[in-house]
């Protein structure tokens, strides 16, 4: 868990971070996953599993398969699950810090995030890692996002507008992506 003495965002409170990463994060982390691995049978999991793969693992006994299939299933499970609560740890951290609010569900496409800082509004999309998706994810994304900052000079009359693929964790080592029509950088 976090100290005070690794606090570099001014006054984020560490041990109420702590209590919310425990009681926001941790534990409906494991009571989701729970609660849908006593809903599963492996008759509906395995009707969404490639068959060949199972064959390709030389996977011989049918204890292997419920195992593969069930652990699988758990896998993606947990990718999202862990996803939408990193992603909440995300905006209640910048929230803390900066004021942040998470944007309104379904008005802004691609936006979970926004928050203000020197005078410079931030729109920010959470995505797990730096490889979350293919390049017409990635370009639906930054379409979004220039649709969304056109919105925001109009109606919030605010024309510097930053534009963030917020990854929660991994490394670009190009993280300014420029494009020539400047509200398509990110």
């Amino acid at each position: 868990m976090l100290t005070n003495k690794q606090n570099n965002m001014g006054n984020l409170n560490y041990e109420k971070l702590n209590d919310f990463i425990a009681s926001d994060v941790i534990k409906p982390f494991y009571e989701i996953r729970l609660k849908r691995l006593e809903s599963a049978k492996l008759a509906d999991i395995s009707k969404r599993k490639n068959p060949y793969l199972f064959k390709a693992k030389n996977i011989e006994t049918a204890g292997d398969l419920a195992k593969s299939i069930l652990d699988a299933f758990l896998s993606s499970q947990e990718e999202t699950i862990f996803g939408d609560l990193m992603e909440n740890l995300a905006i209640h951290v910048c929230h803390e810090v900066f004021n942040g609010k998470k944007a309104e569900e379904g008005k802004y496409r691609s936006i979970d995030l926004i928050f203000e800082r020197d005078n410079k509004t931030y729109i920010v999309g959470i995505k797990s890692g730096p490889n979350w998706g293919n390049s017409d994810q990635v370009n639906t994304m930054k379409r979004n996002f220039k649709i969304a900052k056109k919105f925001f000079r109009i109606e919030f009359k605010r024309n510097n507008i930053i534009s963030v693929n917020g990854c929660i964790y991994g490394r670009d080592n190009s993280p300014h992506k420029v494009s020539k029509d400047s509200d398509l950088s990110y």
